[in-house]
């Protein structure tokens, strides 16, 4: 793999990886996740478990390390939905 490569596959990962962080602020922040869509992120934990399976078929530790802190930081976000839904007496699938 060339170096150019190599440059923007961690680019692409770290942006991945950000790109969840500032989700869970706001949800920490304002204690209220209803504007979080339950089924995208039911699809986004379901891909990124995906892309580690198949990492690890490839045995490519690259996609499985990025997408394993991608699945732990999505399915974060799940479980703060969940919490602060419950919290309100909310069904867990009110906000899709």
């Amino acid at each position: 793999m060339s170096y150019l490569a190599n440059i923007i596959g961690t680019g692409a990962a770290l942006c991945s990886m950000a790109s969840f962080v500032p989700q869970i602020l706001k949800i920490l922040r304002e204690r209220d996740a209803s504007a979080v869509s339950l089924r995208m992120y039911a699809v986004t934990v379901t891909g990124f478990s995906l892309w580690i399976a198949y990492g690890v078929m490839i045995d490519s530790w690259p996609i499985i390390g990025s997408n394993a802190v991608c699945l732990a930081l999505s399915a974060t976000i799940l479980v703060l939905k969940w919490r602060f839904d419950q919290g309100r007496g909310a069904a867990p699938h009110a906000a899709v």
